[in-house]
């Protein structure tokens, strides 16, 4: 089968099919989402989990192609997506079928490829991790990236109220259009100022990391959670105490990649949670996988590069032709 490989430059190469494991089933990919975990293990700073392959790519959709001898519950030809270790750049991959997911029925095959990253991240953060409800204040950071613009509708869904930051007119248009109720230029505005006016956030999703530690500490409402998913903005940074006290405020930090298949706090734990929120908001069309472009998978350099420019509205998909 074809994938891609390399690191400076990113080309296609013919490796040997995988097979399912007793536990798992081959997907024939159609699509596969570009993160920007990609983007850092193809410069050496985000390596796969243990006895994951050197494969990028952390999510597809695609069709069954063989089923493990242990698995139930799927059947060749079944339309899916999944969550993967990695992977996902390649005509085929092999996945926990714990790991899998059903094809939205309002959502085509080539775009259900934007949907298991965020969606996973977006149920187990904000929802598992940070506990949203209904009527609460949600504070996005990146509100236009793929995981922002998915988490604004859902959160929008069920009743929550949303604040994004954003570093464009245009970007921040986008995310209103999709429900965000305090779109915020972090260029122009201070976020903390905007957040507070607004009663305190009561969940922040941050990729920010170091950077944005005090800040959010300080935007946050009475009893609010600070839910750390990327460090974009640096690892290191002074915390005060005594603001977090007294508060009573919590900050979490998580990854979805590294978390064991099955057991407790596992991607298995995260795939059900997701798709008992997430997707009847998905199959009754209330919450759409949000697509900035589509690349052939040789032109995986160019999905990179759009991705990294930072002008995306959304996921980046490469499609398998």
């Amino acid at each position: 089968m074809r994938a891609i490989a390399g690191t400076d430059q990113l080309s296609v190469v013919t490796v040997p099919d995988p097979e399912a494991g007793p536990d798992e089933v081959v997907i024939d990919v159609v699509a596969a989402g570009v993160n920007r975990a990609d983007l850092l293990q193809r410069k050496g700073l985000y390596p796969p989990p243990p006895g994951a392959v050197d494969t990028l790519g952390l999510e597809v959709s695609g069709r069954i192609a063989a089923v493990g001898e242990h698995v139930s519950g799927w059947q060749v030809g079944d339309e899916v997506c999944a969550l993967l270790a990695g992977g996902g750049y390649a005509e085929k991959v092999a996945v926990p079928a714990v790991q899998v997911l059903p094809k939205p029925a309002s959502v085509d095959l080539v775009h259900a490829a934007a949907l298991p990253e965020v969606a996973c991240t977006v149920a187990s953060n904000v929802f598992d991790a940070g506990h949203l409800a209904s009527g609460e204040l949600l504070l996005i950071h990146g509100g236009s990236s793929g995981i922002g613009t998915h988490a604004i509708q859902v959160a929008h869904a069920i009743g929550a109220r949303v604040a994004v930051t954003a570093r464009t007119a245009q970007k921040l248009d986008r995310c209103r259009e999709l429900g965000a109720d305090i779109p915020i230029n972090y260029a122009d505005d201070d976020f903390v100022e905007i957040v507070r006016g607004s009663g305190g956030a009561d969940v922040i999703l941050d990729i920010m990391g170091a950077k944005y530690l005090e800040k959010n500490v300080k935007a946050l409402n009475t009893g609010g959670r600070l839910v750390i998913i990327g460090m974009q903005g640096g690892t290191k940074a002074e915390l005060s105490i005594a603001a977090l006290m007294t508060k009573r405020a919590s900050v979490i930090g998580t990854t979805l990649r590294s978390r064991p298949v099955s057991g407790v706090n596992s991607k298995a734990d995260v795939v059900v949670t997701t798709r008992r929120i997430t997707w009847p908001l998905l199959e009754s069309g209330e919450v759409v996988p949000i697509v900035d472009a589509t690349f052939p998978l040789a032109d995986a350099d160019a999905a990179h590069a759009r991705l990294d420019s930072g002008d995306a509205i959304g996921k980046v998909l490469l499609t398998i032709d």
